[in-house]
């Protein structure tokens, strides 16, 4: 890889990682659904924009049965997935959110095998189990206080949104423009309907006098986190290679949580440790064992078409 695939790389493992944090802040007073569908209105709408202008003579637009896969793995990965994490920031800190977002790869794994009884290796299948003892440890009840029970489900619920839009994505994929067009359509999709989710849910009349902090985290979340993140994220699956570049999916949890004891005070007890190298362990198990497979069967599908979907799978 040369130095400006290193460097990309890195922005990446810090601009995806950093973005837990940066939602624990929004809502803190800006409701979680209307604050997650105002970020991806804005960057749709903006890197959309940048298609048109930059790159028009690239634009295939998308058939009403593309619209549809969009509109639908939209709703999994943004509304059901971005949406429940950002309600469950609300009362659990950013780095425990970040493990358990983690832990899409595993139920990926699982999606995978109920819907299409996809096989998988036994170190897939252990990287499994590791990755529910991660979690066992971290809702294990705590005499001295635990985490939310609430936002805990609301998170795995959320992460496991995100497996199941990520595996109806590789099996839709589509070449919408390439990629950045279709990201464009499925967030602006995405945030009318996480802002129809607010308003339904009563989060516009709990909109009063949000913070400085809120607001400048928010625009952080559309301007870093969506637009620099994707756009770095969509070149380094063009530019480096896949083992390399996924390596995000298990270094993002580990900045997060690191990033939330520094800048948030967000404590790291010794449950917090064991869980998250636990669920760290068990995600570059399934990474490496499926790469591996991938690479020894011609058949399989595509590395870039898996990554295709982590695009949006990013908090």
């Amino acid at each position: 890889m040369t130095p400006f695939a290193w460097a990309a790389l890195v922005s990446l493992y810090l601009v995806w990682g950093s973005t837990y944090l940066a939602i624990r802040v929004a809502v803190e007073t800006l409701p979680p659904f209307l604050m997650a569908g105002v970020r991806f209105v804005i960057a749709g709408a903006v890197l959309g924009l940048a298609c048109l202008v930059f790159d028009r003579s690239a634009i295939r637009w998308p058939t009403r049965r593309e619209l549809l896969d969009i509109a639908i793995v939209g709703g999994f990965l943004l509304v059901g997935g971005n949406g429940l994490v950002a309600w469950g920031e609300q009362t659990l800190p950013s780095g425990i959110a970040a493990l358990l977002v983690g832990l899409t790869p595993v139920s990926m794994v699982l999606v995978a095998w109920l819907a299409f009884r996809e096989r998988q290796s036994r170190i897939v299948w252990l990287g499994v189990l590791v990755g529910f003892v991660g979690v066992a440890v971290l809702a294990a009840p705590d005499p001295s206080g635990g985490f939310d029970g609430a936002g805990l489900a609301a998170v795995v619920a959320a992460e496991l949104s995100w497996a199941i839009g990520s595996v109806y994505a590789s099996r839709h994929e589509s070449d919408v423009s390439p990629g950045l067009l279709g990201t464009a359509i499925e967030m602006g999709i995405a945030g009318v309907l996480l802002l129809v989710v607010g308003a339904a849910i009563g989060e516009v009349g709990a909109v009063s006098a949000p913070s400085f902090d809120s607001i400048a985290a928010t625009a952080y979340l559309i301007v870093v986190g969506s637009l620099v993140g994707y756009t770095a994220y969509a070149w380094l699956i063009r530019n480096a290679p896949l083992p390399v570049v996924s390596t995000y999916a298990y270094v993002n949890p580990v900045v997060a949580v690191l990033l939330g004891a520094a800048l948030l005070s967000e404590p790291i007890g010794p449950r917090t440790l064991l869980a998250g190298a636990l669920i760290v362990v068990a995600v570059a198990m399934i990474i490496t064992a499926r790469g591996r497979a991938n690479r020894s069967v011609p058949e399989a599908v595509d590395g870039p078409a898996d990554a295709r979907t982590a695009i949006e799978r990013a908090a």
